[in-house]
């Protein structure tokens, strides 16, 4: 076929069964829709690289809209890199980053925030994922001492890597005792939206409106074929960051791609749509199984992750139907049984069809 006098082709085959679900993590979906076509809707002609296009000035408004009048964006190709572009701007060499023992810039990017972004992590063990203002007490108090790294920065992901969400008054707490302590807020945002939908709640809500400086904000787990954003509210909190993004290679060329699916997740209200229904799916679930036996949800339901023990070989075989990941290993149980922790995550296109088939796949497996 043709398309503006060029000659369109593909010899591309679909290779997987798009039927096919899994429970491992989010960024397993495809891309939405209304994502796709915004997509092609930006292709064709030419516009001016790096983000002097038409599509980035419009996000800079859509942005603002969501978080404040003086937020401000820079999209980046992937998570991580929103978090070490974030996190670098906020720190400067001698200086360390307070967070979580789960959180992903701990335990899942690979070292990037030591290596690429020279970053110092004090983590805090923690029950449920979740900072308090006590525990920043404890971990700040290398404060003014030559001889530790200085503690500059409160990094929380919402939601958080045990599925559990912020509330409003939790952050407000956290970012109001960092703040008097001299230090600064991240939110590692990668399931900004899902905590958001969780609540009830407008972005700004759990970001701006609670004091908290910098955003590392999620696109891929919520539909976007690629791209995150690191979103600025507080001006004074990063510095050289439209420098440091260049300089760790996170300067998409064709920023206008990435800025048009953006504009696609937050323009209406796909971002919740998307957020609501992956949420409502790991409920679902969670109560499909809470009653099985042999089967114990042992985290709260909050965003769109389940957490459950069950017997190891019961998991090992329900993993050859649908891919999900062991969490954690456990102590046996009454009867001696090998048990795991497991994650189950829901996505966008998660549908009430695919939770009862993996419920009732896990119940054969059981043996009911």
């Amino acid at each position: 076929m043709t398309e503006g006098g060029l000659l369109v082709a593909t010899d591309a085959v679909r290779r997987h069964d798009p039927a096919i679900k899994a429970f491992a993590s989010d960024n397993y979906a495809g891309v939405h829709p209304e994502v796709l076509e915004a997509i092609a809707l930006a292709n064709g002609g030419h516009q001016v690289a790096y983000g002097d296009d038409v599509y980035s000035a419009a996000l800079a408004d859509l942005f603002r809209r969501h978080f404040g009048d003086r937020a401000e964006a820079f999209p980046v190709f992937n998570g991580t890199a929103a978090n070490v572009v974030a996190l670098r701007s906020m720190c400067a060499p001698w200086e360390a980053v307070i967070c979580p023992e789960t959180a992903h810039i701990n335990t899942d990017e690979g070292g990037a925030p030591e290596v690429t972004g020279g970053l110092k992590l004090l983590t805090v063990p923690t029950e449920d994922g979740k900072l308090t203002p006590e525990a920043i007490d404890r971990y700040a108090r290398g404060l003014g001492d030559v001889h530790r790294a200085q503690p500059r920065v409160v990094s929380i992901s919402n939601a958080t890597e045990l599925g559990t969400v912020y509330t409003p008054d939790e952050l407000a707490a956290i970012c109001d005792r960092a703040h008097e302590l001299g230090l600064l807020v991240h939110v590692d945002g990668a399931r900004l939206t899902n905590a958001a939908a969780a609540l009830d709640v407008p972005l700004r809500a759990i970001t701006t409106d609670v004091g908290v400086d910098v955003v590392s904000f999620g696109g891929t787990k919520i539909g976007l074929l690629f791209g995150e954003a690191v979103v600025v509210l507080n001006p004074a909190a990063a510095r050289g960051l439209p420098y440091l993004r260049k300089t760790l290679m996170q300067l998409p060329s064709k920023m206008r791609f990435v800025a048009v699916q953006f504009e696609a997740l937050l323009a209406g209200d796909l971002w919740l749509r998307n957020a609501r229904r992956a949420n409502a799916m790991a409920r679902r679930l969670a109560d499909k199984v809470r009653d099985l036996p042999r089967v114990t949800v042992v985290r709260p339901v909050e965003a769109n992750a389940v957490f459950a023990v069950l017997p190891r070989d019961v998991a090992d075989r329900l993993r050859k139907r649908y891919r999900f990941y062991n969490w954690s290993d456990r102590q046996a149980g009454t009867g001696g049984e090998d048990l795991v922790e497991v994650r189950w995550m829901c996505a966008f296109d998660t549908t009430e069809e695919d939770v009862d088939a993996f419920a009732a796949a896990l119940a054969e497996e059981l043996g009911l």
